[in-house]
């Protein structure tokens, strides 16, 4: 089973403020059984700690240590913000990756997103793409 699927994908999805973008992230994960409702909560925390900007316009907020017990399975989250939403210092966010992990089932997912991070094609098509399988397949890729 992978670690992302569309059924954790909310594309065209408005947020009030990150906190909101956050929250829905994290319902995503639990809406789908990886995690435990709790952990949400354990994402914010760790927001409030240290930002999970990425830059160009993307942001992977996660639990903090203490919530590894609310971990179910590992799985990541999607949601696609067409308007953004702002994050740090006036900076927006489009498009928020939340993640819960046990182990590092996720790397190779990490991987993918950086290198579409870096491509601004590839980050445009994610960002205006109505197809979640579009962002399955750029995030899923088999490890190089």
């Amino acid at each position: 089973m992978s670690i992302i699927s569309a059924d954790r994908i909310r594309l065209g999805a408005t947020a009030t403020d990150k906190t909101d973008a956050i929250r829905q992230a994290g319902e995503l994960l639990v809406g789908s059984g990886c995690v435990l409702a709790p952990y949400v909560e354990g994402m914010l925390t760790r927001e409030r700690s240290m930002s999970t900007n990425m830059g160009n316009g993307v942001a992977i907020p996660h639990g903090v240590y203490e919530n590894k017990d609310h971990i179910l399975k590992t799985g990541l989250s999607v949601l696609q913000l067409p308007e953004g939403v702002v994050w740090d210092d006036d900076e927006k966010v489009f498009l928020v990756i939340g993640i819960a992990a046990n182990a590092d089932e996720h790397v190779h997912v990490l991987a993918n997103l950086a290198e579409v991070i870096d491509d601004e094609g590839k980050l445009a098509e994610i960002l205006g793409t109505r197809d979640p399988n579009v962002i399955v397949n750029y995030l899923d890729a088999p490890p190089a």
